[in-house]
């Protein structure tokens, strides 16, 4: 494993920044082991549903986790508004970063990455292959 320490600067999508990781490095494996920061965009799927929420404000990037693989990532995120509330979900394309994000990647070059379709749970899962 060799970690990598990323700050992401204001304006970038977050979830692209980080998807663009994988080919950068070379690796079919990665997993975004914490985050923290702001955004001023926060698209949000949450839970059953299919379409993601948009939170426009001031927004605190509270936690940020997920893998990353060549078939996309999978992030999951709690961010807090102006007023302190809680909202989180899976990370949507258009999180754009209000000033920065200070993110720890781990990247897993002996191992692959895939999601596939998993019979169980009608969902494309995580298949790990060393």
């Amino acid at each position: 494993m060799q970690t990598l320490p990323l700050r992401i600067g204001a304006g970038h999508d977050l979830r692209a920044a980080l998807d663009a990781l994988i080919a950068t490095h070379g690796v079919q494996a990665a997993f975004v082991l914490q985050g923290i920061g702001s955004l001023s965009v926060a698209r949000l799927r949450f839970a059953g549903r299919p379409e993601c929420t948009e939170l426009v404000g001031d927004l605190e990037i509270l936690t940020l986790g997920g893998s990353l693989s060549p078939d996309g990532p999978h992030l999951h995120a709690s961010v807090s508004d102006a007023d302190g509330r809680v909202t989180g979900g899976h990370v949507g394309p258009g999180c754009i970063v209000r000033t920065t994000a200070e993110v720890l990647v781990a990247l897993l070059p002996q191992h692959r990455f895939r999601r596939e379709l998993d019979p169980a749970t009608g969902f494309a899962e995580l298949f790990v292959k060393r």
